[in-house]
């Protein structure tokens, strides 16, 4: 994505290895992070080794992995935190419960606005799309730049699979037809980051997933 305007780079953090992302206008060097669900020091030094200046969280869920430091993030940066959907209000309720268990830091809060489908968001000159992408959580949203032909996916889709449905508020069938209806028209050329493991394309997802690839959603 080096001729475009615009640049990610992803920050693997938290022992399940969450793919927290950094998205950045190369015109004005104006940045989000996405998803920053732990290990602050080593997305601070992302963000200083780019040379961007952070001006907003961007969350696509609200499961720990994703969330869990995004206030104390958006405290120490002085930034607001915009998404996930309200429907997964019920998951940023419990991050402090959440973090115990996985042994993460969780810090409950609200964001400072809400996303739903067809809103928009910015970062420097770039407008990303927001799709609401519910099935591996209610409130889940993914963000997409068609002039870079880039999404951001979060945990609805990875490389040869999908996203699990089976913690609270999952729904599989949901979440196949949130990359059917949502994802696969954003078109085939699109890359994607994932929440987890490598970026893909949706062309080399529908022609190789197991789970949504067209052969096997034609069966």
């Amino acid at each position: 994505m080096t001729d475009t305007p615009l640049r990610a780079a992803i920050i693997p953090v938290t022992a399940i290895e969450q793919n927290c992302t950094l998205i950045w206008c190369t015109a004005t060097m104006k940045a989000a992070v996405v998803d920053p669900g732990g290990d602050l020091p080593r997305i601070l030094a992302a963000v200083e080794q780019a040379g961007v200046t952070v001006e907003k969280i961007l969350l696509t869920h609200g499961h720990i992995d994703h969330a869990g430091e995004a206030k104390p993030l958006a405290e120490q940066l002085a930034v607001p935190i915009e998404g996930p959907h309200e429907d997964d209000r019920f998951w940023l309720a419990r991050l402090d419960e959440d973090g115990r268990n996985w042994g993460i830091r969780g810090v409950v809060f609200e964001p400072d606005r809400w996303l739903a489908d067809g809103d928009t968001v910015t970062i420097g000159d770039l407008t990303l799309d927001v799709y609401h992408t519910p099935g591996h959580t209610a409130g889940h949203v993914i963000f997409h730049h068609a002039p870079s032909r880039f999404a951001q996916v979060g945990d609805v889709l990875f490389q040869g699979s999908v996203g699990r449905t089976d913690l609270p508020q999952g729904n599989h069938k949901q979440l196949i037809e949130s990359i059917v209806t949502k994802l696969w028209p954003l078109g085939d050329e699109t890359a994607f980051i994932p929440g987890h493991g490598k970026p893909s394309t949706f062309a080399h997802e529908r022609a190789h997933n197991m789970f949504v690839s067209d052969r096997a959603l034609s069966a």
